[in-house]
């Protein structure tokens, strides 16, 4: 049987599309308050999360107001996402006396931030291991709260 030449270049491409390997997790991360640096995002199992190794992350030049992070290849699970502006490039959260955050900070859920960090269970979701968007928006301790200064 003679197949034509285009279904032989497009077979690689559909076993690679149906292939297992996760799927891709949008976060558009909110309240981001200038539009200079970068938006990073860990999306962590519980054994990993407020660890510096999460397994899965990703950025994006920060954008006054949302910035969509896009964390590919996520297996299907349950997560709890971390996420930061990271004003100044350097690839940590700055903080200032006793710990706190110089720069904006936050969790999938919106999970509450009060004398320190959320527990996992406040900010897990089950992840479906194609496609996903969440929402939640920074917090700010020092400075301007967010994109209208307040």
């Amino acid at each position: 049987m003679h197949r034509p030449a285009w279904l032989l270049c497009l077979a690689p491409c559909l076993l690679a599309a149906s292939a297992p390997g996760g799927g891709v997790l949008t976060i558009d991360v909110g309240n981001v308050r200038i539009s200079k640096g970068r938006v990073h995002v860990d999306a962590c199992p519980e054994s990993r999360f407020l660890k510096d190794d999460c397994p899965y992350s990703a950025e994006a030049p920060a954008t006054k107001g949302v910035t969509r992070v896009q964390v590919h290849s996520l297996p299907a699970g349950r997560y709890a996402v971390q996420a930061f502006l990271d004003e100044n490039g350097n690839g940590k959260v700055d903080r200032a006396l006793f710990g706190i955050p110089k720069e904006g900070v936050g969790f999938s859920n919106d999970a509450k931030i009060a004398l320190g960090p959320p527990k996992f269970a406040e900010a897990a979701f089950d992840f479906n291991g194609s496609a996903q968007t969440i929402h939640f928006g920074l917090r700010y301790f020092l400075g301007d709260k967010g994109p209208s200064g307040h």
